[in-house]
């Protein structure tokens, strides 16, 4: 997708809050490749300074940070500047914390991993509701990907991946030896 094709408006500045440093950096090329003028953080204490002292037009913030809650930094650039259109991610998704992103003044909320153009579609929806997405992921792709994030956090330890995921070990090791579904 070319800027042109997305037809953003003037004010193209997006800020990204994630405190996994991978994917925001990826998030980020991808957003940048697509027109928008990016600034990327990882903590809530350095988004609400952004907040505060520059709020962008755009934000994707994720819901759990190291230092803090999400919904704080979506209640913070609303507060500074209440045409900005943020939209909530995160690994943990359930109705309860969807409602509370919405409340927050969040327009979207979308599990992880989003997709680029996923994201961009949330964003720049002219509607409340954005279209649903073109090629989702399948439930098997979301599935391995929770686990993959889920090892990761638990530092590749496998017994301690699978006591958090509720599976036998043995079971997990044969998941984690397969590759990625589509």
């Amino acid at each position: 997708m070319s800027e042109t094709e997305l037809d953003l408006p003037e004010d193209k500045t997006l800020l990204i809050v994630d405190d996994d440093a991978p994917f925001r950096t990826r998030l980020g090329r991808a957003m940048t490749s697509r027109g928008f003028i990016v600034s990327a953080v990882g903590t809530v204490s350095e988004a609400m300074e952004i907040a505060r002292g520059n709020p962008p037009a755009f934000a994707v913030v994720d819901l759990r940070l190291e230092d803090g809650d999400g919904l704080d930094v979506v209640r913070a650039l609303h507060a500074s500047r209440d045409d900005c259109r943020a939209i909530m991610l995160t690994g943990y998704g359930n109705i309860a914390t969807a409602v509370a992103a919405v409340k927050s003044g969040a327009i979207d909320y979308l599990a992880k991993p989003a997709d680029a153009d996923d994201v961009v579609k949330a964003l720049l929806s002219p509607g409340d509701k954005p279209a649903p997405p073109e090629n989702p992921m399948s439930a098997d792709r979301i599935r391995w990907e929770h686990i993959q994030r889920v090892f990761e956090l638990c530092d590749h330890n496998v017994s301690e991946t699978a006591r958090r995921l509720n599976m036998h070990r043995r079971t997990l090791q044969r998941i984690l030896a397969k590759r990625a579904p589509r």
